[in-house]
């Protein structure tokens, strides 16, 4: 690393990708440390520089045991263990380690414990619950959350009447002259496993999937001004149903409130709808697919008078950024889900989405914010 991009690097301070160290002599403190790179996106140490980002340096003793140290700990106290690249940086007079920890392709990671630590801002802290791990080995393809069985459901919680509808459109052939019981059809087609259903199977075809999982709905409001925190506001709607329905209903409340804009039609014409309907659907339709089901949180669509605003909970997977996306790159965190969504829902299951959605809405802003774990695309709207 020049020494020049070593000290912009220093000067923006520490946060979820980059830590500094002034020294270290405990091995198993930096294993943790280590650990919670590898569970991330992984980030760099820089050892010779203190909390408040003033360079302190290094002797050329304190350089040859680090080295040692790094090597003997990414090798023994982190369970599986890890490579690392090491880098000295001569900043004027003063010596540093620049150590880089790339994102671990073997999730998850732990220290030789058994403990697994995950970046928490600057910090990091222990892995406590089962949906961070499974989010780790969603992270590397092992685990999707759509597949996972949901405890407590059974073949009856399954709409027959929307499941029927989707069969016979979907295989020309009527469900009774054709063929296994539900069970079995269920189990045929990777939506259930020994009467269980699992995540996909409720939220495709459950007739309430809320009683199971009620968090999973889009909480949608119609604020009066620009603030969160406002108090006063127009619609407000808890949807929730099965994937299909949620749509329709996010879409319903979208359509109700957005304006209609005159322009150049007649005086008895409703007026061209503020944001075209095919980018608002697109952007539902990614909000909904896209998201990270091992979180345990609602979507959101919150209209203000100068934006729209649809949040979904997990930042983007893997290796994902919004300029991929722009791009038409795509990578399926629920994939079963989205096999069945091109049949349920206004989704192709291309990865051209939000290009399309750009191509109407040019100034539409998309965010993936790792911290907060969310995506945001918002859409600003014009004065009435």
């Amino acid at each position: 690393m020049e020494a020049i991009a070593l000290i912009g690097l220093i000067e923006r301070g520490e946060d979820s990708r980059v830590q500094f160290k002034q020294n270290v002599t405990n091995a198993e403190s930096l294993a943790g440390e280590l650990v919670a790179f590898s569970n991330g996106k992984g980030g760099r140490i820089i050892i010779g520089v203190n909390d408040q980002g003033a360079v302190t340096g290094l002797s050329t003793d304190d350089i040859r045991r680090l080295n040692q140290l790094l090597v003997n700990t990414a090798t023994n106290l982190v369970r599986p263990s890890i490579n690392l690249e090491t880098e000295n940086v001569l900043l004027g007079a003063q010596l540093v380690i620049v150590v880089t920890v790339r994102e671990g392709i073997s999730k998850p990671y732990a220290d030789h414990n058994g403990v697994s630590w995950v970046k928490s801002g600057s910090d990091k802290r222990r892995v406590t619950s089962r949906e961070e791990v499974q989010r780790m080995l969603q992270d590397i393809g092992l685990v999707h959350a759509d597949e996972v069985l949901v405890e407590g459901t059974t073949v009856a919680d399954i709409d027959l009447v929307h499941f029927r509808a989707f069969f016979e459109k979907q295989y020309e052939a009527s469900w009774e002259d054709g063929a296994d019981p539900l069970k079995r059809l269920l189990e045929n087609l990777k939506l259930a496993k020994e009467n269980t259903l699992n995540l996909a199977g409720l939220l495709l075809f459950g007739s309430h999937p809320q009683r199971h999982r009620p968090a999973f709905v889009v909480k949608a409001v119609s604020f009066v001004g620009n603030e969160l925190t406002g108090e006063h506001y127009r619609d407000s709607e808890d949807i929730g149903g099965c994937l299909k329905d949620v749509h329709a209903r996010t879409m319903s409340f979208l359509l109700r409130n957005l304006r209609h804009v005159q322009g150049r039609q007649g005086f008895n014409t409703e007026g061209e709808l503020e944001v075209p309907r095919s980018a608002l659907e697109e952007l539902v339709v990614n909000m909904l697919l896209h998201r990270d089901y091992f979180i345990s949180a609602p979507w959101r669509v919150m209209l203000f008078d100068n934006r729209l605003e649809l949040m979904s909970p997990g930042a983007l997977p893997n290796n994902l950024t919004v300029e991929n996306i722009r791009n038409g790159v795509s990578n399926m965190r629920n994939p079963l889900i989205a096999s069945f969504a091109t049949k349920e829902l206004p989704y192709r299951g291309i990865g051209t989405g939000i290009r399309r959605a750009l191509a109407q809405v040019p100034d539409l802003i998309l965010n993936s914010d790792q911290p907060l774990n969310l995506f945001t695309a918002t859409i600003p709207r014009k004065p009435s």
